[in-house]
């Protein structure tokens, strides 16, 4: 089995190839092909990797290499993770939007939709040379924002599902704190990539017990701990949201948070270089601990189970998946992509039926979905009507005058990245 990895000279990579070395059982992966255009960072990172796949008794071939269409020739799976323009352009995501007064973040909001329009063209014109060199072959996107990026992907025709780590990690604190096997968890897993509620946690399958209640009556101080949210607001709508809900629920807080300190990049960027210089050392074989706090967490066991199902292995047979809605959220439009509970197997995902979805939540992820819609036309088709009403319609703008300044910041910083521009 041979899986390429389209930005195999991230600093996340370790934590991936730590799990494909793990869970060789899973996914037995013959030969691995990690690759990036930057050179240096790429012979850093595939010597690391081949020191772990060593340590741990991995006998498959990893190869690095900068030629995209030789990486990809004959590849079962080909994961995406990249950064169009790197941590400089999301810093800049994190920080031009705070001066009109919203949000900077690298998914959401003014910065997420400008990570779209980069990201989204390089993507599409990536797959297409997956399509030719291999039509057969499954495209796993693990690169934000995933339900954009996604949906691109699924409307060109490509084999593709979308990949994030929020609903794998929910599932593993869960377990912990019920002190059950992470695979005894399911969860009612509702919305859009990083716009999700857990409306309910079951232990055994989709049919078991729901003991949501118990963990939000006995937990709630550390979950909400955990989602820098107020336990009130668990306690009052009876769901787990996501991290990223704060910044719909506490917009203006964030802002000011966000305004006095440096952004989530720079500490980033910062934790990267010490990475890096840490994968040079010849005696490290495992991933280290700094890589923990990089974040991607669990992002390798999500990865390996997708890839297992999709190749007709022994992954699981329900997993959280970013794919078209087709009905399942019967207010959104088929060819949405939604975050949800799916069935996975050689033919793709099916998602699982979702109970009713509550009007509180049902709006915003209408709203959000119409944002989207909007953002992956200006992604396909550019212009700055269409960045400008992509802003207009996200609910952390949503009024004319941000928008407006918004749409200039935005094209002002992504000029080299926007061809029409």
């Amino acid at each position: 089995m041979k899986l390429a990895v389209v930005g195999g000279g991230s600093t996340y990579t370790p934590e991936l190839i730590d799990g494909f070395a793990r869970l060789r059982d899973t996914l037995p992966v013959t030969e691995l092909v990690l690759v990036d255009p930057a050179a240096e960072r790429l012979d850093l990172v595939g010597g690391l990797a081949r020191r772990i796949f060593a340590k741990q008794g991995h006998d498959g071939r990893i190869v690095t290499t900068s030629d995209l269409d030789a990486g990809v020739e004959g590849a079962d799976a080909v994961l995406l993770q990249l950064r169009v323009g790197g941590q400089a352009a999301r810093n800049q995501d994190e920080t031009w939007p705070l001066e009109c007064g919203c949000v900077g973040q690298e998914t959401t909001g003014a910065g997420g939709l400008a990570k779209a329009l980069r990201t989204v063209p390089v993507v599409l014109d990536i797959a297409e040379r997956v399509r030719r060199a291999n039509p057969d072959a499954w495209i796993i996107d693990f690169t934000n924002p995933v339900g954009i990026v996604t949906r691109a992907l699924l409307r060109a025709g490509h084999k593709a599902v979308g990949l994030c780590n929020v609903a794998i990690g929910f599932q593993r604190k869960f377990a912990r704190l019920l002190d059950v096997a992470p695979a005894e968890v399911h969860l009612d897993h509702v919305g859009l990539n990083h716009l999700t509620w857990e409306t309910g946690v079951r232990l055994g399958g989709p049919g078991g017990e729901d003991v949501l209640p118990r963990l939000l009556a006995e937990h709630g101080d550390t979950i909400a701990t955990d989602l820098h949210l107020p336990r009130l607001v668990m306690d009052r709508f009876g769901v787990v949201p996501s991290y990223y809900l704060r910044y719909f629920y506490a917009h203006d807080e964030v802002v000011r948070e966000l305004g006095s300190k440096p952004s989530r990049a720079a500490e980033v960027a910062a934790m990267e270089r010490e990475l890096l210089e840490m994968y040079g050392d010849p005696a490290l074989d495992e991933k280290p601990a700094l890589l923990g706090r990089r974040g991607g967490a669990f992002y390798s066991e999500a990865a390996v189970d997708l890839a297992a199902s999709l190749l007709g292995g022994g992954g699981s047979p329900y997993q959280v998946v970013n794919t078209y809605n087709n009905g399942t959220l019967p207010f959104l439009p088929d060819d949405a992509v939604i975050e949800t509970q799916a069935e996975v197997g050689p033919d793709g995902a099916v998602p699982l039926p979702v109970a009713p979805v509550d009007p509180l939540y049902a709006g915003l992820i209408a709203n959000v979905t119409a944002y989207e819609i909007l953002a992956l036309d200006a992604a396909l088709r550019g212009g700055r009507d269409r960045v400008f009403k992509a802003l207009l319609a996200h609910p952390l703008v949503g009024q004319y005058a941000y928008a407006e300044g918004l749409t200039d910041r935005l094209i002002a910083h992504n000029r080299e990245h926007l061809a029409w521009a």
